[in-house]
């Protein structure tokens, strides 16, 4: 993390700011997407998402990426001891972990809801028992914990328009958009760690089960049934998107154009993932890195443009963002976000 981005925020601690350098260099190795989105927030904003994603994803290495070796009783040790951290670092403020002392500043700083971190890492103990979910509804209950919790704790740093609460629907849906976005990406990824996050009566509405689909990721080959239940579970994320999208006029504007190139690259995943033919089981899906490039140009220039009004300036036509084509909410043929959301 820059100086610059703590001299900002008014993080002047040494051992506090190398704690939020923790978090940034967490978010920079693991969340591309969201961390290119995140540099185009206000400077003193940064280090409060890199604190709220680098605790996220210190949660998830946890469950996901401690190795072979590390069984469950193991993660799950580690997960308490980290909720004991957390507990006492949201009380006090004190804590041994970079990520909790980060965290706990940032929820300090914009009164963020400790019930939030609560049901995220009541999420993360679910993942080291739950391995597949019956139902939409399970996995929605689920995703409360470990998706929808995050765009609520963020909806204070960004800041809004109008109350909270009014903003609080969408920003939840977002962070569950997001979230079924990677679903789809790493079905594959999560079926080798044991889980299914594709509700089980979607997939046997069209012939899929978790046999069905070990074969394919061991085989190397499709099944049109398979390719079937992708594509509806595609359909489902999009529908999520349109759900989250009138949100985004309720963001402050300088903090618009973060979360709309988030919401364009995230939903990029959904167009790669067909544009691949649905072979997330044989190999992960990628948003082409010209197409990245582009939609990070038309954030800047968006970035720019809300500065300027911010300041009371006539826009420039020469900076003026060109709408692009955003496919997440209806398919290929979507026009782009209106104005005023975008």
């Amino acid at each position: 993390m820059t100086d610059r981005e703590l001299d900002a925020a008014g993080i002047a601690d040494p051992v506090l700011r190398a704690a939020y350098r923790h978090c940034r260099a967490l978010n920079a190795r693991h969340g591309r997407t969201y961390f290119l989105a995140t540099r185009l927030l206000p400077v003193e904003r940064r280090p409060a998402v890199h604190a709220l994603y680098g605790f996220a994803r210190w949660a998830d290495d946890i469950v996901d990426c401690l190795g072979p070796d590390a069984g469950a009783d193991r993660r799950a040790a580690l997960l308490a001891d980290l909720r004991r951290s957390l507990e006492r670092g949201l009380r006090d403020g004190r804590s041994d972990e970079p990520v909790v002392r980060a965290l706990a500043d940032t929820a300090r700083r914009y009164a963020i809801d400790h019930a939030h971190f609560a049901d995220f890492m009541a999420a993360m103990t679910s993942d080291l028992v739950v391995t597949d979910y019956p139902t939409y509804a399970d996995l929605r209950r689920y995703m409360h914990g470990s998706a929808a919790v995050i765009g609520l704790q963020m909806l204070p740093v960004l800041g809004t328009v109008g109350p909270r609460e009014e903003a609080a629907p969408y920003a939840a849906a977002l962070g569950v958009a997001f979230q079924l976005s990677n679903f789809l990406r790493d079905v594959g990824e999560d079926l080798d760690r044991g889980r299914v996050y594709l509700p089980a009566d979607l997939l046997a509405a069209h012939g899929v089960d978790r046999p069905l689909l070990r074969w394919s990721r061991d085989t190397g080959r499709t099944d049109a049934r398979i390719t079937a239940a992708l594509r509806e579970f595609e359909a489902l994320t999009r529908r999520v998107y349109r759900e989250a999208a009138p949100g985004l006029a309720l963001l402050e504007p300088v903090s618009r154009p973060c979360i709309r190139t988030a919401f364009v690259l995230y939903g990029g995943i959904l167009d790669a993932v067909a544009e691949d033919g649905y072979r997330v089981l044989h190999r992960r899906a990628v948003v082409p890195r010209r197409r990245r490039a582009a939609v990070a140009a038309d954030g800047l220039a968006r970035v720019f443009a809300a500065r300027l009004r911010a300041r009371g300036r006539p826009r420039s036509a020469a900076v003026r963002p060109r709408p692009l084509p955003v496919t997440v909410p209806g398919g290929a043929a979507s026009p782009p976000l209106p104005e005023e959301v975008a």
